[in-house]
């Protein structure tokens, strides 16, 4: 049943001979009359369409015991408005450079399924999980919400908190909340990066509804919405200290996600075709050299798996050096600009493993440096 001040809303409504009304056209009438007009916008019962309401609009049918949509009192509504933003469009646009490999079959059919099935994907850096998922929703034309997870997220951010807006306290509602009302696809990015902090997703990660405490609303969530999280380990944190920020996760919390992915780079062939895309894209396809960059990167991740070497090349790095190419047109320096992050001994090592993969090449010297800035033009 409507609230009192619904009611009342509805009545001015209907009294102007309208139809359809705009979420300005709402906000006016209400504001009007000393309405507030949250409970109403934030009401699936009214809502024709995206930022289009009426007053006659036919509750929903539901399955099971009717679902209250409306819990707060005006005078809490009052005293704590709602801050509201106009979100149009969540769907990222579709990469043409981009391959699917590994797990993106399975996860198109878990996305499309619309079911709850929160998916945790691990995987070492650089070898496209997140890209991945926004990809699958690119192709689903699923809308996805990223949030980036560090070591001082809360449920402020996650759920959502308040906030000063022209002086004032208002609710702003979080990502997470957003997520399920729209019935998006939830993406926590380097979710091994999180706290303790992240238990506060425990109900909402079992797909039950959420109580906002704050503003005395539940939370359904809408067909669709689902869970994805992304990280560098499994949630027990890096033994060999390459991922040093990366946090033990509570249990209970992993326990939660119905499927744990890990993640693998590309095959040989797959990954040739990633540079030649990427090539394409910037203007300077060399098949050779996508050829000898992908024999490069599969001796240099074998010796990793071998623990010959503590660093490796990721899918990623690939893609730098193929830029790099594209503007200075040199593979060595290309290369050498891309893996100068590394220490000197393991530069010099992945530098001179290249010269023997491609013969066209030699090791960088200070004579060529020499010859590239003449006395004279200085």
């Amino acid at each position: 049943m409507p609230s009192a001040t619904i009611t009342k809303i509805l009545g001015h409504l209907k009294d102007s001979g309208q139809t359809e009304f705009s979420r300005n056209e709402i906000i006016a009438i209400s504001r009007k009359n000393g309405l507030s007009p949250e409970g109403f916008l934030n009401s699936p019962l009214y809502r024709i369409r995206r930022g289009v309401y009426g007053a006659n609009c036919a509750p929903p049918p539901v399955s099971g015991p009717a679902r209250p949509v409306e819990t707060a009192s005006a005078a809490t509504m009052l005293m704590q408005p709602k801050l509201h933003v106009e979100v149009e469009n969540l769907v990222v646009s579709r990469d043409p450079t981009y391959v699917p490999f590994g797990f993106f079959k399975d996860l198109v059919t878990i996305v499309q399924s619309k079911a709850f099935y929160p998916v945790f994907v691990s995987g070492l850096s650089g070898n496209g999980k997140t890209v991945m998922v926004e990809q699958v929703c690119a192709k689903l034309k699923r809308e996805v919400i990223r949030v980036n997870i560090s070591i001082e997220s809360d449920e402020d951010d996650l759920i959502g908190g308040n906030t000063l807006v022209d002086g004032n306290v208002v609710h702003r509602e979080g990502p997470v909340l957003l997520a399920m009302k729209r019935g998006a696809i939830l993406l926590l990015d380097e979710c091994d990066r999180g706290s303790n902090k992240l238990m506060c997703l425990q109900a909402i990660l079992e797909g039950k509804p959420y109580f906002n405490k704050k503003t005395m609303e539940i939370v359904y969530p809408q067909p669709g919405f689902n869970i994805i999280a992304t990280a560098n380990t499994k949630g027990q944190g890096s033994d060999d200290g390459k991922y040093m920020s990366a946090q033990i996760l509570d249990d209970a919390f992993l326990e939660r996600f119905a499927i744990t992915v890990e993640q693998e780079y590309p095959s040989s062939a797959v990954e040739k075709r990633i540079i030649l895309k990427k090539m394409a894209r910037a203007d300077k396809v060399d098949e050779d050299f996508a050829s000898k960059l992908t024999q490069w990167a599969e001796v240099i991740r074998k010796s990793f798996y071998e623990g010959s070497t503590s660093e490796l090349i990721s899918t990623r790095r690939l893609e730098h050096i193929v830029n790099a190419f594209a503007m200075f047109g040199d593979r060595m320096k290309a290369i050498n600009l891309c893996i100068s992050r590394f220490d000197t001994e393991t530069k010099t090592s992945f530098l001179d493993l290249y010269t023997k993969v491609d013969a066209g090449v030699s090791m960088p010297t200070d004579e060529q440096e020499a010859v590239q800035y003449p006395e004279e033009e200085f």
